[in-house]
């Protein structure tokens, strides 16, 4: 039984037509730099993990401080009258510092897109590379779990288990693991039943390896194009999630600077003060940008004849 349609092709668009051999590291220097999506992307993405481990170093203030005599104070580039030089890009309605809760929500929004991708990784990884490699009832079951995932509405059970459980760093993050398996699942079931048949497994049972040896050994070293692919979507896609599950009240919880709670926080003075929506709309849009682009110039440089 084959997963729905829509996924498959996902899978088949993100896999190569064969297991390509290993790319000369100089001719893949070359491929990287001639890529500008894919240097752009890892520039930007780079500054900003930078900007997040080196947040206390690099924020101007502390991102908790709050001070009602500056509150709504708007960046220079807004209203330079009103502006503050202390506060680059101004102060929210608490008179915290806007600039700084912005670098310190870059660190809420990589942890939580890296370590979903992390579990739902593992997971569909596991269940796809099983059902390609075995096939049969294994198939069977990985495919029925994968249909009954994708029927699901990832969000509304997702706002309704933390709405239960309470929302914090480590609900978010267990909870969007465990919905954004099935793109792995389907993405690795397609790969391993690509490679199963290939030369270098035939050999390596012939030889006498493990089960487990053939797949660790030989299956996923060459999926790895298909699961690069599939993980920087699932990291944009669980970002953008807890953007929308801190919006709602439900996801991050305040004081913590969430670029998803900022947007919260500050959807009531919207009409009167928009950079403050704009401001952390604009880094959410900046990161999930840089991560699909970087995805999709890994794809372009590993497997260039699978695109048309």
């Amino acid at each position: 039984m084959d997963p729905i349609p829509a996924a498959s092709a996902i899978a088949d668009a993100a896999l190569p037509a064969h297991a390509a051999a290993p790319m000369p590291q100089r001719r893949l220097w070359r491929r990287m730099l001639g890529n500008p999506g894919l240097v752009v992307a890892a520039l930007v993405l780079g500054l900003i993990a930078i900007m997040a481990v080196a947040a206390p170093l690099v924020a101007p203030h502390d991102p908790y401080e709050q001070s009602l005599d500056t509150r709504m104070t708007p960046p220079a580039f807004v209203d330079a009258e009103r502006s503050d030089p202390a506060h680059l890009l101004g102060t929210d309605n608490l008179g915290r510092d806007y600039l700084s809760r912005l670098i310190y929500g870059a660190r809420i929004s990589l942890l939580i897109g890296f370590f979903t991708m992390l579990v739902s990784g593992v997971i569909g990884t596991v269940l796809g590379i099983a059902a390609g490699y075995f096939g049969g009832r294994t198939d069977m079951v990985v495919s029925f779990l994968v249909t009954t995932r994708l029927s699901l509405p990832v969000v509304m059970v997702a706002l309704a288990v933390v709405a239960v459980l309470g929302g914090s760093l480590q609900v978010v993050v267990l909870v969007l693991g465990l919905l954004l398996w099935d793109r792995f699942a389907v993405v690795m079931r397609s790969a391993t039943m690509q490679v199963r048949g290939r030369e270098y497994i035939t050999a390596a049972r012939a030889i006498g390896c493990s089960v487990p040896r053939i797949l660790w050994g030989e299956v996923l070293p060459n999926v790895l194009s298909g699961l690069v692919v599939i993980a920087s979507y699932e990291m944009a896609q669980a970002i953008l999630l807890e953007a929308a599950l801190s919006f709602l009240g439900l996801g991050v919880q305040p004081p913590l600077p969430s670029w998803g709670l900022m947007v919260s926080e500050a959807k009531e003075f919207m009409l009167f003060e928009p950079w403050m929506i704009m401001l952390p709309g604009a880094a959410i849009c900046l990161l999930v940008l840089a991560i699909n682009l970087l995805g999709d110039g890994i794809r372009d440089i590993t497997a260039p004849e699978g695109r048309s």
